[in-house]
């Protein structure tokens, strides 16, 4: 009988505690290594994020007052509109519940004068937060305001006339043939509103000249602007005293008509010609507190209407004008506070902005901070010629 014999295997050497700590060791190496390859990949995405939404927040907020800068002082006459200021300072950038939004809410006067003028960009210096407050994460302390004035042709008043029966009110009617492409309602879409600013030129025509002499006198203009206080239907407009940006006083020299004072002079054979004004204002607001991060905004005011935001997180604006200054035949560029240097803002050719935007962080040790300047043209502003004579003519 054969025996069969079961087959020995040997015995395998297993790991030592050794060789265990070292794989172990090298394991929790390549862990570390790849955790840290994840955060900085998470950080990175982080940052280009952030990043992304400040430049975001500021190329809107560039593009839209761009678009309001480079209209500035269209329609208005060349070198600006004197206002009333018998019954107090003409204001900007108010609304009609007695907020104003700038510490400064009165229009420039004149060097040294008391009088006030509109031009098509009013400075701001140091000028630009609402009440005043202080943005500590601003790296510089200046932040300023801005408003530029011009016509609103977006809504043309053309296919409307405009007769004074009193020194309040306004009735409107359409011209006998109106424009099918233009607004046939004051009160359509994107029209007239209570707070809005009324730009009216008069032209009053030329009278004859005496007896035995040709031709006739020059026409006489006058410029009007009234805020509009009520519309009681899409016929009739109402200007009121006591108006929020005190437009409608009375007592004014004849360089500052106002609607109270010419009334019923403004019809009779005269020639008048209506726009509604856009007086924008931009400036930045601190958010009341409550929230749980208290960061500036960008905010865009029209005449006597609410301020509305237009971008977050900007906690620093600022400009400077290259302006020409009359006297030197020169242009003084960057000046950041024109007025004060005795420059006429009608006479401003150019705004250089700079726009500061700051990412939103809740845990608000990782803020991203950038700033992004551009320059606007302004080309409706006064325009001086230096070169025809010996004497800076400007226009």
């Amino acid at each position: 009988m054969k025996i069969m014999k079961m087959p020995i295997t040997n015995s395998q050497r297993g790991f030592s505690l050794l060789e265990l700590m070292i794989a172990a060791t090298l394991g929790l190496i390549v862990i570390v290594a790849m955790t840290s390859m994840f955060r900085q990949g998470m950080n990175a995405t982080f940052t280009v994020t952030q990043r992304a939404e400040v430049q975001q927040n500021m190329r809107a907020a560039i593009e839209l007052m761009t678009k309001d800068l480079s209209m500035a002082g269209a329609g208005l006459p060349s070198g600006g509109l004197q206002m009333a200021t018998a019954g107090g300072a003409t204001k900007v950038a108010c609304n009609q519940a007695g907020t104003c939004y700038v510490p400064g809410d009165t229009y420039p006067s004149s060097s040294g004068g008391t009088i006030n003028y509109m031009y098509g960009i009013l400075p701001g210096f140091a000028n630009g937060v609402q009440n005043g407050t202080i943005i500590t994460s601003a790296p510089a302390a200046v932040n300023d305001s801005i408003t530029s004035i011009y016509c609103d042709y977006n809504f043309q008043l053309s296919n409307f006339t405009f007769t004074f029966p009193s020194q309040t009110s306004a009735t409107v009617g359409l011209v006998a043939v109106p424009n099918a492409t233009l607004p046939t309602n004051i009160l359509a879409p994107g029209g007239l509103n209570v707070g809005d600013l009324m730009f009216f030129l008069v032209s009053t025509p030329g009278q004859g000249t005496a007896s035995g002499n040709q031709g006739t006198s020059a026409a006489q203009t006058a410029a009007v602007v009234a805020e509009i206080t009520g519309i009681p239907s899409n016929t009739a407009i109402t200007f009121a005293a006591g108006d929020a940006l005190n437009f409608n006083q009375t007592g004014a020299n004849s360089l500052a008509n106002t609607i109270l004072n010419l009334g019923p002079n403004l019809g009779g054979g005269n020639t008048v010609t209506a726009c509604r004004l856009n007086a924008v204002t931009y400036f930045l607001q601190v958010p009341p507190a409550g929230g749980t991060v208290q960061t500036a905004r960008l905010m865009r005011q029209v005449n006597g209407l609410n301020a509305v935001p237009v971008a977050d997180n900007i906690i620093n604006l600022q400009f400077s004008y290259d302006v020409i200054n009359s006297v030197n035949s020169t242009i003084t560029a960057n000046q950041s506070n024109p007025i004060a240097a005795g420059l006429s803002p009608g006479l401003i050719q150019k705004i250089n902005m700079w726009v500061m935007g700051q990412s939103l962080v809740s845990s608000g040790n990782r803020f991203q901070s950038m700033y992004l300047a551009s320059s606007v043209s302004a080309g409706n502003m006064s325009f001086c010629n230096s070169y025809s004579s010996n004497t800076t003519v400007c226009q």
